[in-house]
């Protein structure tokens, strides 16, 4: 018995063990649970905390912007007081203004009504001497002149009418008169065109004589302008000849006086004058020159004329045509 109840004692005391134990974890897990959800908790508050500062902040600025505005418009209605005031100013000044100007045109309209009193009256003056004018005008010549110019300008309007009419109608006098001239104009402008006509082919004939003699002018131009080229060309082969001709007719004639510087010298050489001659005469054949006392063109004195330096005659010149 006492080995059964040690048992049951055991199994009893590891029972409120066990028990103990769950107790334990449940409880630890309802904490956790429990951590957990404060936690949830936490974490929106946090949120929600952020989004209410946030929030604070807009509020803040805005509330700024707000204030900022307020100023603003206190500034403006300051200032739009005093635009008041200062109409208000002018209001009371035009109204003065306005007052003066009142009085002014009552003053104005009955001094009007004493002028035009006053006026009527003249009026009614006049009125009556323009008809005592009239009256004693009707007596006098110089109305019956007029009434007479009347009836001539009535007379002259009554035919400006008639002659009104008259244009209007196609067979009448005035339109007949104008058709005959138009006609007499055209016959005019039909023989005015035929004469500018002639005179358009007679300048036609003079323009084409024109140009033809502008072509021979132009042809003898250049012809002329060849044989001037070649003139000098020959021109400065002369020049180039008569160059070198005086070149040695220079040199020959320091020669000569030098040989005759040395005839002088030597009177008592063998040399003759003679001798001295013919070598001068040597000297000349020998430089083209031909006889010193001799026709010009050397030697054979062939070159003669106008044709000695190759110049052309006045007959080998081209004649210009009539034309």
């Amino acid at each position: 018995m006492s080995t059964i109840k040690g048992s049951a004692d055991g199994i009893q005391h590891q029972f409120s063990l066990t028990k103990a134990v769950e107790d334990v974890s449940q409880h630890g897990y309802t904490q956790t649970e429990a951590l957990k959800e404060k936690q949830k908790t936490l974490n929106s508050l946090q949120v929600s905390l952020s989004d209410v500062e946030k929030k604070a902040d807009e509020a803040e600025q805005e509330l700024r912007s707000k204030v900022r505005e307020l100023l603003l418009l206190e500034g403006e209605l300051e200032h739009l007081e005093l635009q008041t005031r200062v109409l208000h100013d002018r209001c009371v000044s035009i109204s003065t203004d306005n007052t003066e100007l009142q009085i002014r045109i009552t003053e104005e309209e009955e001094n009007a009504c004493t002028a035009l009193a006053g006026f009527s009256i003249y009026r009614n003056k006049i009125e009556c001497h323009r008809a005592a004018v009239l009256h004693a005008e009707s007596q006098t010549e110089a109305h019956k002149e007029l009434e007479e110019k009347r009836a001539l300008v009535r007379m002259l309007t009554q035919t400006k009418e008639e002659l009104r009419e008259d244009l209007e109608n196609p067979n009448g006098n005035t339109m007949q008169m104008a058709k005959k001239e138009v006609d007499a104009l055209k016959a005019e402008i039909t023989v005015m065109r035929k004469t500018v006509g002639e005179r358009r082919e007679q300048l036609g004939k003079v323009c084409e004589t024109q140009t033809q003699i502008k072509k021979d002018i132009e042809i003898q131009n250049r012809r002329y302008e060849a044989i001037i080229k070649r003139l000098r060309c020959q021109l400065s082969k002369a020049q180039a000849v008569h160059r070198h001709i005086s070149g040695d007719i220079y040199h020959m004639e320091r020669q000569i006086a030098e040989l005759r510087r040395q005839l002088e010298s030597s009177q008592d050489s063998v040399v003759t004058p003679v001798q001295t001659q013919n070598k001068l005469e040597g000297l000349h054949i020998s430089s083209g020159m031909g006889m010193p006392r001799g026709p010009p063109g050397g030697a054979s004195g062939r070159c003669q004329g106008e044709g000695c330096l190759g110049f052309l005659a006045p007959s080998d010149l081209p004649q210009m045509s009539g034309g």
